[in-house]
């Protein structure tokens, strides 16, 4: 199949979160199983066009509801199997940041982005390219199903494409003035409560919902939370009505990125079959962070976006009281809501030694977090698939999570009886289940090492490949496909 992929973001070209992993990953398992697939994102002037190679290919002229705006099209080698596209237009993607500026969402996002969705189709008919599939991921490509149905609707190459959506985060759903729908370049029939309209504004999310052929979430304890009022976010009566259409497929990893025995980003490689070198990754972690070099204290670290429904209205009042009471270091990296990047800036201040933090985002450091680190915490609110749990499990350090969305799926709970499992969860969305949880790993930790080191083992040598997911996004692409020939 030709499969076309429309995101916001990819890696290793412009990540924020979990969704540039899967855009620049997934992709590559679908190559190798014989798919050729392209990849669209925008190309932000952030984006270093020598590094990855980009290079300009043609200019395209995109007819959009009230302009026709010209805009060039860049290319570059993604793997084998895969090219990467880029949108070129300044005006919109060149500004320094990429949904918002100083912690200010940029007004016109909605515009923007329907704008790369539909670029997106459009260099698909000027290079000939003719997909299959077309795989929006989020809001920001939502309204390339919506395109498809309409502006694509007949007589046009890709009248017999088939549009899959894939529901990353429903905490962001493209809301905003309707009207983005004149710019869209569609009717008032199409701004109605079984589409676009969402209370007197537009939701792009939820048209893209209505039009697409099938929907996919990130892992099936997702696509059943979102069914519901308090997953649905707003949507659970949308998605229940399309709950034949619906499906959940649990994320992979780029295993080759993510490999401690071959990672030139850490201190020394090392593997399951031998954890001797992981003691100089600690080491090399604490001194980087302004860590005392302690061998004895358990190291407990996250690596997150600082938002809403990633549990920091948790970490914040228990760990203070578990660096006093509990024989740990802690380790933040991240950046986002100003009063947390502040609260882990003075805790380092009043906890010299005790406390490292990097506010903002660095790969190489987040590599050196999983391979230094002895758990990992994720006590989410909400979490839709989770992808660094799997990366620091890969590394060796076990994940402590609230059993919720994509963590219930990936992490089995430590059985002290005989060792079993290969993390630590908790179900209450409180302090004390945090606190009481944290307690019973670093209890594990110190009392009971074989059982600490055995898992250790059994979460590195455990299969996050897409290798098990790929059969089951071929499934909802012929599903979706079947959808279009009986039309």
């Amino acid at each position: 199949m030709k499969i076309l992929f429309i995101a916001s973001e990819s890696h290793p070209y412009v990540t924020t979160g979990g969704l540039a992993g899967v855009v620049g990953s997934l992709p590559k398992a679908l190559a190798r199983a014989g798919h050729s697939v392209r990849i669209c994102i925008p190309l932000y002037g952030r984006i270093n066009r020598a590094q990855f190679g980009i290079g300009f290919r043609q200019t395209l002229c995109v007819h959009m509801g009230t302009a026709e705006v010209w805009c060039g099209l860049y290319e570059t080698d993604h793997a084998p199997g895969v090219e990467t596209w880029f949108i070129d237009h300044s005006a919109m993607f060149g500004r320094p940041g990429i949904y918002d500026h100083n912690g200010h969402s940029f007004h016109d996002n909605n515009e923007r982005f329907a704008f790369l969705s539909k670029a997106a189709l459009q260099a698909c008919k000027d290079l000939d390219w003719i997909p299959d599939v077309i795989h929006a991921h989020d809001w920001q490509a939502a309204p390339a199903a919506a395109f498809r149905k309409t502006w694509d609707a007949w007589g046009s190459p890709l009248s017999q494409t088939a549009t899959v959506l894939t529901l990353h985060n429903l905490a962001y759903q493209g809301q905003g003035d309707a009207g983005v729908m004149r710019w869209m370049g569609l009717g008032p029939e199409h701004f109605t409560a079984d589409k676009f309209e969402d209370h007197k504004g537009v939701n792009l999310l939820k048209g893209g919902i209505a039009f697409a052929d099938a929907i996919t979430t990130v892992s099936p304890t997702y696509a059943k939370e979102i069914q519901g009022p308090i997953g649905g976010q707003g949507l659970h009566q949308v998605l229940a009505r399309r709950s034949s259409d619906l499906f959940g497929i649990l994320n992979g990893i780029d295993e080759q990125h993510y490999d401690p025995s071959t990672d030139a980003a850490i201190a020394r490689n090392f593997s399951s079959n031998d954890l001797s070198s992981r003691l100089e990754c600690r080491r090399s972690l604490q001194k980087e962070l302004g860590l005392h070099q302690d061998g004895s204290r358990c190291i407990v670290s996250i690596v997150s976006r600082i938002a809403p429904g990633k549990g920091f209205d948790l970490i914040e009042p228990v760990m203070e009281r578990a660096i006093r009471e509990m024989h740990i270091q802690f380790v933040m990296v991240g950046s986002g809501d100003r009063h947390y990047e502040w609260w882990v800036s003075d805790l380092q201040r009043r906890y010299p030694g005790l406390v490292g933090s990097w506010i903002g985002y660095r790969e190489d450091l987040a590599h050196k977090v999983y391979a230094g680190s002895d758990l990992y915490l994720m006590p989410s609110q909400f979490e839709p698939c989770g992808l660094s749990q799997m990366y620091a499990m890969r590394y060796g350090t076990l994940p402590l999570v609230r059993k919720t969305g994509g963590l219930a799926d990936t992490v089995w709970n430590y059985i002290e009886r005989d060792g079993g499992g290969d993390g630590f969860v908790f179900n209450d969305y409180t302090p004390d289940s945090l606190h009481g949880t944290l307690g019973w790993a670093l209890g594990t930790f110190f009392d009971r090492p074989a059982h600490f080191d055995q898992m250790r083992r059994r979460v590195m040598d455990r299969d996050f490949s897409w290798d098990a997911s790929v059969p089951l996004y071929e499934m909802v692409y012929r599903h979706a496909l079947r959808k279009i020939r009986a039309r």
